[in-house]
């Protein structure tokens, strides 16, 4: 059975987050590292922008009045803010078999793991199959990135539970995900532009009818450790491996310095679409 790497990280800034995904992608490439699962926290709250998205969906006033954080991923999709979830992230290279394939074949391969661990949370979970991928239904979403589900995004009662986005880049794989375990899914729309409170309302409404979280689900609050220990123990059994828990490597610790200098905190990055 082959050994992976498990990082379970404390809350940290998101371009904190970022960067070391990015530096542990980084690693494996090189061969520097095994392919890695990570598990992590988001203090402070952060709004996430997908790769290309328009920095102008954020309404900054309100972002800094709630003292939130924003950093802009590699992967693409809409926004998210991070905050009472669980996030996870697998990194390695395109040469390993678990994550080789087409993107959607490893959507799904990942998809079942985080199936396993939710079932075993006692979450009625299911797989979105046959979502609409056309360009016009992509056009169509709005800023949030839970507001549809995508192929292979996991929904209970027909509401996005999970949501995930996946990059391809300098022969390495990076998926990475948010799984909200509580609190108001509405509270995205104070981070974002709309043209009236009556659409902000609108909006926030919208994100509950069409995405839930565990706590919503269950009736009661999950902890944190019980969630990141069933998501360890899903992953080792459908990916067949052995989860070894690890922390950064003094390299891997620099290339995040250098990262959220250079990237993640620069409004360079965040700001460039």
């Amino acid at each position: 059975m082959e050994t992976w790497r498990l990082l379970v990280s404390p809350p940290a800034s998101g371009a904190w987050n970022m960067a070391v995904d990015e530096a542990l992608l980084d690693a494996t490439v090189k061969g520097e590292s095994q392919p890695v699962i990570r598990l992590y926290q988001w203090q402070p709250a952060c709004l996430s922008l997908g790769y290309a998205q328009k920095v102008r969906d954020v309404d900054m006033d309100r972002l800094k009045q709630n003292g939130w954080d924003i950093v802009r991923r590699v992967t693409g999709g809409r926004a998210i803010l991070h905050t009472d979830e669980i996030t996870y992230s697998v990194l390695a290279p395109l040469t390993e078999p678990r994550v080789a394939g087409t993107v959607l074949e490893s959507y799904q391969r990942i998809a079942n793991a985080l199936i396993k661990a939710v079932r075993a949370l006692k979450i009625p979970v299911e797989m979105v199959t046959d979502a609409d991928t056309s360009a016009a239904a992509a056009s169509a979403k709005g800023p949030v990135c839970f507001e549809v589900p995508s192929a292979y995004e996991l929904i209970v009662d027909g509401k996005k539970l999970i949501g995930s986005a996946q990059s391809r880049r300098k022969e390495g794989f990076l998926q990475h995900g948010a799984f909200p375990l509580y609190g108001d899914l509405r509270r995205i729309t104070d981070a974002l532009v709309y043209a009236s409170e009556e659409e902000r309302a609108t909006a926030g409404e919208k994100v509950v009818a069409r995405a839930t979280n565990a706590e919503q689900v269950l009736g009661y609050r999950l902890d944190w450790d019980q969630v990141a220990g069933e998501m360890k123990s899903a992953f080792e059994e459908t990916l067949g491996i052995e989860l070894e828990p690890s922390e950064l490597m003094d390299s891997e610790q620099k290339t995040v310095e250098a990262l959220i200098s250079s990237k993640y905190a620069n409004w360079d990055w965040t700001g460039r679409f």
